[in-house]
């Protein structure tokens, strides 16, 4: 990866669900220590973008480059040890498990063992409510703490790039801000974020670029604030 090449491309890419057309010759690219949103409407193809940049489904055409190598089509568990993490839509945590055993499953993949306590470590700092429920079982936890966890648990891995899917989902208002703080904090760390939320204001108000999405395709993308200031977008996806 040369110094201006960007950490993520994700370049003319389709996918298929069976005959069914997710994505269509889809192009962008992420910047080193951006904060980049997608967002859109149910069905818009986040979720589905974020799973052919980790693995979990295999674009038909096109190319997805992280760190200047190509990772197309290479399973999950390949693409994980290359730094790529994500914090999946619906948390995927075990809940039989304690706290603290999802995120020593988090820490599966990373590249430096003797780095292990102290990432447990940052990840109690930011989020202080997993320190006290360390030994608690993560299907007892509320939904903010269960995606505080599964956050946590992707920062386990170490990645240069964390992939998030829709953490507000299903929390209360308070929750969703507390949220939306902790991940500016993770991003001034230097960590690179790629966003997907239905909730485009929150999104926006917290990135650096946001790429809006419309049944497959990008309809329109540009610095955050521009689009906040579009009335187009405000009207469409914000509700003003």
């Amino acid at each position: 990866m040369s110094k201006n090449e960007p950490i993520l491309q994700f370049n003319d890419v389709s996918v298929y669900y069976g005959i069914i057309q997710a994505i269509h010759n889809m192009s962008f690219s992420v910047e080193k220590g951006q904060i980049v949103t997608l967002v859109g409407a149910n069905g818009a193809g986040k979720s589905t973008t974020l799973r052919a940049i980790s693995g979990l489904i295999k674009p038909k055409s096109g190319s997805i480059v992280f760190k200047g190598e190509n990772i197309t089509g290479l399973p999950a568990h390949e693409i994980v040890r290359k730094r790529l993490c994500q914090a999946p839509e619906g948390r995927g945590i075990f809940l039989n498990l304690t706290v603290e055993e999802n995120m020593d499953l988090g820490a599966w993949a990373a590249p430096d063992k003797g780095a292990y306590q102290a990432n447990m470590d940052k990840g109690y700092q930011l989020f202080p409510r997993l320190r006290e429920r360390r030994n608690q079982l993560s299907g007892t936890l509320s939904g903010g703490e269960q995606q505080m966890l599964a956050i946590a648990r992707a920062l386990m891995g170490q990645p240069e790039l964390l992939l998030l899917d829709e953490p507000s989902l299903g929390l209360a208002p308070q929750i969703i801000e507390k949220i939306f703080e902790i991940i500016t904090d993770i991003n001034k760390t230097g960590m690179t974020i790629v966003l997907v939320e239905q909730n485009a204001l929150q999104a926006l108000q917290v990135a650096h670029y946001g790429i809006v999405l419309e049944t497959g395709k990008i309809k329109t993308h540009g610095p955050a604030g521009d689009l906040l200031r579009s009335d187009e977008i405000r009207k469409a996806y914000l509700g003003d």
